[in-house]
C-alpha cells in the first residue's frame, strides 16, 4: 500500500473524531483546555490502537501467508461498509454525543470509541505490510488535526456536514479495499 492510500485511510479514520468534535463544538464545551486535551487524547489513541492492530495483522499475515493481502482488503471493505451502514441508519440532525470533556473517564471513553475502527483497520493494514511508524504517526497526527478542526468549526459547520463526512469515509474505505483486491 502506497503512502497516499495510507493518508486517505488516516483521513477516513479521523472522520469519527471530527464528527464527535463538531458535536462538542456545537455544545459550546470547547474551551481552551478542551482545545488541547481532546485532540491530544484522540491523537494518542489513533496511534496506539492501529499500532496494536498493525502488530496483530502482521502476525496474522505471517500465518495466513499469500492470502493475507486478500484478508486485509476484505477487512477494509467490511469496515467501510459498516461505517456507511451506521451513518445511513443514524437519525438525521442528531449529534448523538454528550461528552463531559472535563471528566477523564469520559474523555478516555470518547477517545477509545472514535479509535476502535483504527484498531480493526490496523489489523487489515498489518496483513498488507505497511510502514508501521509512518502509518501510525500519520493516523495520530491527522486524527488530532481533524479533532481540532471539528472543535473550532463545530458551531459553524452544523450537524449535516459531520454526517455526510462519515458516510463518505465509509464509502472511501470500502473503495480502497476493493482497489486492493483488484
Amino acid at each position: 500500500m502506497d503512502y497516499p492510500a495510507v493518508l486517505l485511510v488516516s483521513v477516513v479514520l479521523g472522520i469519527d473524531a471530527f464528527s464527535v468534535a463538531v458535536c462538542i463544538g456545537l455544545s459550546g464545551a470547547a474551551g481552551r483546555r478542551e482545545m488541547l486535551l481532546v485532540p491530544a487524547t484522540v491523537a494518542a489513541f489513533h496511534v496506539f490502537m492501529p499500532l496494536v492492530g498493525l502488530s496483530m495483522g502482521a502476525y496474522l499475515g505471517k500465518i495466513a501467508g499469500p492470502v493475507a493481502g486478500t484478508i486485509g482488503a476484505l477487512v477494509l471493505i467490511g469496515i467501510g461498509l459498516s461505517m456507511t451502514w451506521d451513518h445511513l441508519k443514524k437519525a438525521k440532525g442528531e449529534c448523538g454525543v454528550n461528552i463531559n470533556t472535563s471528566s477523564l473517564l469520559a474523555l478516555l471513553a470518547m477517545a477509545v470509541s472514535v479509535s476502535l475502527d483504527a484498531l480493526t483497520v490496523g489489523i487489515g493494514l498489518g496483513t498488507l505490510k505497511v510502514d508501521l511508524v509512518l502509518t501510525v504517526l500519520s493516523m495520530g497526527v491527522i486524527a488530532g488535526l481533524m479533532t481540532v478542526t471539528g472543535l473550532l468549526f463545530g458551531g459553524r459547520l452544523g450537524h449535516a456536514f459531520g454526517e455526510k463526512a462519515g458516510l463518505a469515509g465509509g464509502i472511501i474505505l470500502a473503495a480502497i479495499g476493493i482497489k486492493l483486491l483488484l
